[in-house]
């Protein structure tokens, strides 16, 4: 066993680190664009009249980082070298999520919209995968500059974790397919192109198969944004939408027929265990962040540091981040040499303990600086308030609880991914 990172990965953290410096910590700096960090954040990235989504300023800073990316060369870096990447691998990734995440909160990296310098774009992963020659030749380039966009439309009012329940279903009618239903936590739908809808086919509610993956036009007449929902941490871009009577034509299903559920588990292990990397990293610059300000800060005359009840949770933290950072790299490097699903359990340990391991260190972070630390001049309730989501999102820590539960005591079978 060699548990050293390989050498060109090593490289390339020392090349983004010079170009963050060189280019985006300046861009960050320009005008007044700090205000989108400092404790200004949430207000200036938030469009109160327009529904609480993102500022327009806001998102053009965000776009203008994307293209010193890619220009730059870094943005694309898990694509294939033929889009323009350098091929990277699923544990190449998870080390580049978690570089950047332990950096703290910047523009080279922010997690609130999955933005950052290297792109987390598994939707073109997915076109590549799954995508018919048409739409791959309609979709590739704008997916692989960040110019073009799909939305994920499988949650349903009624029914998050039970996706396989769902009640949006789609009929066919000659060569099109009409779709009727709703979708909510439709994150980024007011820029995407399309949204990809999930809708029930054939079968019956539970069942795996009979579920189909459309690409719908969000332009598609009989779709309809209903509400952006506030939440926790703003702006918002997660919308509840509707279909009434929405045609589209054969040509707009990804992926096979009734296979649906099988890109929706893709999606979900190959982004989980990048979320679960940014976690560690987020988690990592609390602790670390903590401990700094332990060692400087002296109430009664000495070090806040000396006191073992501020040095035994972060020791308790730091601890779990080491063993985590182990498990998240065997994992991503299992997933490379045995495929995507190989090791589905052990994305959902990694997935699970990651999120709710960075809300604690944020929580430990905001303790140890007292009311500094409660208050939105340092990021630590940023941080928590966004992780926080990812404890819910894409498979909440209990179904990942129960994934594990299944392989461990024999109600799942490891070798026959649901839906796959």
């Amino acid at each position: 066993m060699d548990f050293d990172l390989p050498g060109e990965l090593a490289a390339y953290l020392r090349e983004l680190d010079a170009f963050i410096e060189a280019e985006i910590i300046p861009l960050e700096r320009q005008h007044d664009n700090i205000r989108f960090f400092d404790h200004r954040r949430e207000d200036a990235r938030t469009d109160w009249d327009r529904e609480g989504l993102p500022s327009a300023q806001w998102e053009e800073l965000l776009a203008e980082a994307r293209r010193r990316a890619d220009a730059a060369g870094h943005y694309r870096y898990a694509f294939p070298k033929e889009f323009g990447g350098r091929d990277g691998t699923n544990l190449g990734m998870a080390v580049i999520r978690e570089h950047l995440a332990k950096r703290g909160l910047g523009l080279h990296c922010d997690l609130q919209n999955e933005h950052a310098i290297v792109a987390n774009n598994v939707g073109l992963l997915l076109m590549l995968e799954y995508g018919t020659d048409a739409q791959q030749a309609d979709w590739v380039d704008g997916l692989a500059t960040g110019t073009k966009f799909f939305a994920f439309g499988i949650t349903e009012p009624e029914h998050g974790s039970d996706a396989t329940h769902m009640e949006t279903t789609a009929v066919r009618d000659g060569d099109d397919w009409i779709i009727n239903g709703a979708k909510t936590w439709n994150t980024g739908v007011h820029i995407a192109d399309a949204d990809l809808i999930f809708a029930r086919t054939a079968g019956t509610a539970g069942e795996g198969r009979g579920i189909t993956a459309f690409l719908v036009p969000t332009a598609a007449p009989g779709f309809q944004v209903e509400e952006y929902l506030w939440t926790f941490n703003m702006p918002t871009d997660h919308a509840r939408i509707s279909m009434t009577d929405v045609r589209v034509p054969n040509s707009a299903i990804f992926g096979r027929e009734g296979h649906g559920l099988g890109v929706v588990q893709h999606f979900f292990n190959e982004n989980r265990i990048r979320q679960a990397a940014s976690s560690l990293g987020a988690a990592q610059y609390c602790i670390d962040q903590a401990v700094a300000y332990a060692r400087e800060r002296k109430p009664f005359g000495k070090p806040l540091a000396s006191n073992q009840a501020i040095q035994f949770p972060l020791v308790e933290l730091h601890t779990q981040c080491e063993m985590l950072r182990a498990l998240i790299h065997k994992t991503a490097w299992s997933m490379d040499t045995y495929g995507t699903f190989a090791v589905s359990e052990q994305v959902s340990m990694c997935n699970y303990w990651a999120n709710r391991l960075c809300c604690e260190a944020a929580d430990r972070a905001m303790q140890v600086h007292g009311g500094l630390g409660y208050s939105r001049h340092k990021p630590f309730e940023h941080i928590y308030r966004h992780h926080r989501r990812y404890r819910i999102t894409e498979g909440a820590e209990e179904i990942q609880m129960r994934r594990v539960a299944g392989y461990l005591f024999g109600f799942m079978d490891r070798s026959a991914v649901k839906g796959v």
